[in-house]
C-alpha cells in the first residue's frame, strides 16, 4: 500500500506533535507544512523533514499527491479552512475546536456530507488511554459515572501559545478548553444532555475574553459534570478529570491514570501508543485507508458545539 501523504499546516506547538506522532505511524508521512509567517516554516520544515513548505494553504491544496490535511492553525481559521480542504479533494483532521460557533461547524457537516471525504475533529480525550480505560468499563457494565469533576487551569494573562509564543489569536475558555470535557462527559455517559449551567468571570481588559468560567452538565441517567476553568491560575497547569462513580473513583491526568487514592492503575495496554495525539491520528489516517467514518467525525462531535452555542447563549443573556 502506498504511503499516504499528509500535510500539515500551523507550525506551532500542536503542529510539532502531530508531526511527532505521525512519524510514528507507518504508511504514513508529513509532506508538506503551511504557516503564515514564511521564515519560521522554513525553519520547521528543515528540522523536521518535511518537503514541501508554503505559507499559504492554498499552495498545498494544489499538490496532487497530497491525500491528506492535518489542520493546527488558529481556532477562528479552522471551518473556512476545513472546507478549503475538503472541497479541494483532501481529507482533514481539525485540531480542536472545530469552530467557534455553530454555524461554522454546521457548515463543515455539511461539506463532509456533500464531499464524502474524512472530516474529524481532534477530541484527543477520547483517545487518551486513561479516559479510553473508563470508556471500557463503563461499556462493560462494570462503572457508571454519578460525577465527572473537571479542572483546565492556566496561567495565560498575555496572549501566548504553549511555547510561550506571542499569539496571532486568542484563545477561549468556552470554545477550546470546555470542548474538551464537554465531548468527553457526552461520550462517556453515552446519554442525552438535559440541564447545562454557565457562569463566567470577569473579561480582561485587553484579551476581551472571560479568564475564569464554571459549568454544570447534567445527563438524561442524572450523571453530572462539574467544569472549573482558569487562565488565572499560576499551576499546576493542565486538565485533571475525577471520575466519581458507583463502583469506585478514578482520576486522569491526560494519558496517565490513578484511583481515588492516588494508586496508579497501568494503562499501557489499553491501546498501541501511550500517546493521545498519536492515537488520534492512526484513527485518521485508518479511517480513509478503510474507508469509513472516524471516531471524533465532524457529525459525531457536532452536539458538543450545539451545546456550547447554548451556553453561550446563556452568557449573552
Amino acid at each position: 500500500m502506498a504511503t499516504m501523504k499528509i500535510a500539515l499546516a500551523g507550525a506551532g506547538a500542536f503542529g510539532a506533535k502531530h508531526v511527532d506522532a505521525i512519524s510514528a505511524i507507518d504508511g504514513a508521512e508529513v509532506v508538506a507544512v503551511v504557516d503564515r509567517t514564511a521564515e519560521e516554516t522554513k525553519e520547521f520544515a528543515a528540522q523536521h523533514g518535511i518537503e514541501h513548505h508554503a505559507a499559504e494553504l492554498s499552495d498545498v491544496l494544489a499538490i496532487d499527491e497530497i491525500d491528506a490535511v492535518v489542520l493546527a492553525t488558529p481556532t477562528q481559521m479552522h471551518a473556512q479552512q476545513a472546507i478549503a480542504c475538503l472541497e479541494a479533494g483532501k481529507h482533514v483532521l481539525i485540531e480542536i475546536p472545530l469552530a467557534d460557533s455553530l454555524a461554522d461547524a454546521e457548515a463543515v457537516v455539511e461539506a463532509q456530507e456533500r464531499t464524502g471525504l474524512v472530516a474529524m475533529v481532534g477530541h484527543v480525550r477520547r483517545f487518551n488511554p486513561s479516559h479510553q480505560w473508563v470508556h471500557n468499563k463503563i461499556k462493560a457494565g462494570e462503572f457508571t459515572i454519578q460525577q465527572m469533576d473537571a479542572q483546565t487551569y492556566f496561567f495565560r494573562r498575555t496572549n501566548t501559545n504553549a511555547l510561550g509564543k506571542p499569539r496571532s489569536w486568542t484563545d477561549h475558555l468556552l470554545w477550546h478548553h470546555a470542548a474538551h470535557t464537554i465531548d468527553l462527559f457526552a461520550y462517556q455517559v453515552g446519554e442525552e444532555i438535559v440541564a447545562a449551567n454557565i457562569l463566567e468571570g470577569p473579561h480582561h481588559p485587553d484579551l476581551g475574553i472571560a479568564m475564569d468560567m464554571s459549568i454544570q452538565l447534567k445527563s438524561a441517567g442524572g450523571s453530572i459534570l462539574t467544569l472549573s476553568l482558569s487562565f488565572n491560575n499560576d499551576g499546576p497547569f493542565g486538565t485533571f478529570f475525577r471520575y466519581i462513580g458507583d463502583t469506585g473513583t478514578y482520576i486522569a491526568r491526560y494519558d496517565d491514570l490513578t484511583d481515588g487514592r492516588d494508586e496508579a492503575i497501568d494503562v499501557s495496554k489499553v491501546d498501541v501508543s501511550m500517546n493521545g495525539i498519536e492515537l488520534e491520528n492512526r484513527e485518521f489516517i485508518a479511517a480513509i485507508s478503510e474507508g469509513r467514518e472516524p471516531k471524533s467525525s465532524v457529525q459525531q462531535v457536532l452536539g458538543c458545539y450545539e451545546l456550547l452555542h447554548d451556553l453561550e447563549q446563556q452568557l449573552q443573556g
